[in-house]
């Protein structure tokens, strides 16, 4: 069985980490570079940054920091939010990401999928995917959960993965922030529709909602408000999961 990745999540707004309740009420975090140090030396396995504005204004600062964050990374690091082009993945990745994270952009131009996917690499691709349930079906939505789609979560995974993407970072926005639990029906319907690895995120709030997504196949889990509200430490989260007997990965 494939070690489950623990991977924290830094939302960044005009250069800080801020979190909220279903993509609203944002409120600060921190300092993004001060946050991955700090979740990279607890014993993160992996590190999402995404610009939830990537406001012209913004990309400037957002390269800077990531190049400053990179510095002092020994794991792989995810970078996404605003990415329009070819060339913004180009400095992405030249200013130190590892992989880079497609989300509303991708959903209107697919081709760029395949484009980054065909240069860099499967591997190199992450399909952000932000979904709801809507009566009878998983509705995925655009622009940080605000504007939905013509899109059914099914055939949108499965579409992203014909063109490339290496992995899918799936957040659910009916949980998101309430660190309720995963939103364990949607994983499981998504694992249903692609072969490759599927990030669950939104709702993490105790060990047990890690295990039990774990458990259920879940080969990686994002975390974020269970860590910035300081409720558990990453080395505390991998000890109590390897005392239920999850075999969890150890930094070197």
């Amino acid at each position: 069985m494939v070690k489950p990745r623990i991977i924290p999540c830094l939302d960044v707004k005009h250069g800080r980490v801020v979190k909220g309740v279903h993509f609203n009420d944002l409120q600060d975090a921190g300092d993004p570079v001060a946050l991955a140090v700090k979740y990279c030396e607890d014993g993160a396995d992996e590190l999402v940054w995404l610009d939830i504005t990537a406001t012209i204004e913004d990309e400037e600062l957002g390269l800077e920091l990531l190049r400053r964050a990179r510095e002092a990374l020994t794991i792989p690091l995810t970078v996404g939010g605003g990415i329009r082009s070819i060339r913004h993945v180009e400095e992405l990745l030249g200013h130190g990401a590892d992989k880079v994270s497609i989300n509303t952009y991708g959903l209107d131009h697919p081709e760029i999928l395949s484009q980054v996917s065909r240069r860099w690499g499967a591997q190199c691709l992450v399909a952000a995917v932000d979904a709801k349930w809507e009566g009878d079906h998983y509705q995925v939505y655009s622009h940080g959960g605000r504007t939905r789609t013509a899109r059914e979560l099914g055939e949108w995974l499965t579409l992203a993965e014909d063109l490339g993407a290496g992995e899918f970072l799936l957040t659910s926005i009916d949980c998101d922030g309430t660190q309720l639990g995963y939103d364990l029906p949607m994983l499981r319907y998504a694992r249903s529709r692609v072969t490759r690895p599927v990030i669950a995120s939104g709702g993490a709030g105790q060990i047990s909602h890690l295990s039990s997504a774990i458990r259920e196949g879940q080969q990686a889990v994002l975390l974020a408000s269970l860590l910035h509200q300081n409720q558990m430490t990453v080395g505390q989260i991998k000890s109590s999961l390897a005392e239920e007997g999850i075999d969890v990965r150890w930094p070197l």
